[in-house]
């Protein structure tokens, strides 16, 4: 396989270096044609090797959480299509060997394919493998036809072509898989931009969106005829302050050992002169004037850094004997500090690096954040973990990953 994939590399290359501008509208269109199914055949090579991955737990072996977590810092992915890629992995090779053809053939797109394994799943769980062979016949057919929002919404009715007797049982059958697969597709993502903002996107299920309209809608209403603010924008700040009345109830659990707070670190001489911005314990910047605003309500610790970002000295919190440590690895580790993952402080504990019972003190320089399962992982495998010169952590893999045991560093965490 890999003499095939370096060849058709090298022809591929010889591709991308020709002059598309020389080419006429009819070849240009047989380029695009080509180019396409050369695509969606490569997919179907890219497939079976990550499911071949997933199953013999390459990615756990070598320290990653997840096989999507690996091909993430692999393919340097976004999750979310590392994530697509493995469940996609995952239901073609499930589904009947005809969508594997249709997909190495270039006759259905990785999309298309997605959908007809799906739906070949609800038409087999009802009606028996014999008809779901059926069903892929006619839907690879209409792939030639539809898009894949297209082809799932005709799939639900798929069985009023290929076994009639059966359309309505499989009909109640495809709204039931409809509502599973909503449930699955719930989520909320939480992505950084510049400035230290951030854009959230997801989807809800039906509960979880009546209960945010509930709170939402009524907090953001116009407060009056002056109120400039635009719709999006009052619905900014009435999810602020659902956050804020949140963390006044003091009933959140905690988050990595402590309360759910939130850290700010700011020079206090720039806090006293209303001067200079703050970074928040999730990496994120804050203008002056709002970390003068929070400070109004807050009680200040004070965390003093050396020229190197060290942290030399941390504010004490009573009855919490942990706290001023842990804030101390939350500035210097900024989450989880494993090369590749990206897990924010709150997921995270402090692991000793010379273990405790073999007389390793609780310490700054004996301590490093880990999510739980980089904590459980460097616990029963062959990594080393160490602090480098600049008293930031790197981590040693075993000879049998590297030869040369190179240290590595985390890369997703902003240092102070």
């Amino acid at each position: 396989m890999i003499d095939e994939l370096v060849r058709a590399e090298t022809a591929v290359g010889s591709c991308a270096d020709a002059a598309a501008w020389a080419l006429s509208e009819g070849d240009l269109i047989e380029a695009l044609d080509a180019s396409h199914r050369l695509q969606q055949r490569l997919a179907a090579v890219q497939l079976a090797v990550v499911r071949e991955l997933d199953g013999r737990g390459v990615a756990v072996a070598q320290g990653a959480s997840s096989t999507a977590v690996w091909l993430r810092e692999r393919l340097r992915l976004d999750v979310s299509a590392a994530r697509r890629l493995v469940g996609l992995a995952a239901s073609v090779d499930v589904a009947p060997p005809a969508v594997r053809e249709a997909l190495a053939g270039g006759a259905v797109s990785a999309e298309q394919a997605r959908v007809i394994a799906d739906t070949a799943a609800t038409v087999s769980a009802t009606a028996g493998a014999e008809v779901a062979d059926k069903a892929v016949g006619v839907l690879v057919e209409w792939a030639r036809q539809f898009d894949p929002t297209l082809l799932r919404r005709m799939g639900t009715r798929i069985l009023d072509h290929v076994a009639p007797d059966l359309a309505d049982a499989a009909a109640a059958a495809a709204l039931a898989a409809e509502a599973a697969w909503a449930t699955r597709d719930r989520h909320v993502t939480i992505s950084e931009q510049t400035g230290g903002r951030l854009r959230l996107s997801g989807t809800l299920d039906a509960e979880a969106a009546a209960l945010l309209r509930a709170v939402i809608d009524p907090l953001s209403a116009p407060s009056g005829p002056d109120d400039a603010r635009r719709p999006g924008q009052r619905r900014h700040d009435a999810l602020a302050d659902v956050c804020r009345l949140a963390l006044r109830t003091g009933e959140l659990p905690e988050s990595g050992g402590d309360p759910a707070q939130l850290v700010v670190t700011i020079d206090y001489d720039g806090l006293a002169r209303q001067v200079g911005g703050g970074n928040l314990d999730i990496g994120l910047r804050l203008a002056p004037d709002t970390v003068r605003q929070l400070a109004w309500d807050a009680v200040i610790l004070p965390a003093v850094l050396g020229g190197a970002g060290q942290v030399l000295d941390v504010g004490r919190q009573r009855r919490l004997v942990t706290g001023p440590l842990r804030r101390a690895l939350v500035l210097r580790d900024g989450g989880c500090a494993f090369p590749g993952c990206d897990r924010p402080p709150r997921w995270c504990a402090a692991h000793h690096i010379r273990h405790w019972a073999e007389g390793g003190p609780t310490s700054l320089d004996n301590a490093v954040l880990l999510c739980g399962h980089h904590h459980r992982h460097v616990h029963r495998s062959e990594w080393t973990v160490r602090l480098g010169d600049d008293g930031h952590p790197e981590f040693v893999p075993p000879a049998w990953l590297d030869p040369e045991q190179l240290p590595r560093r985390n890369h997703y965490h902003r240092r102070t």
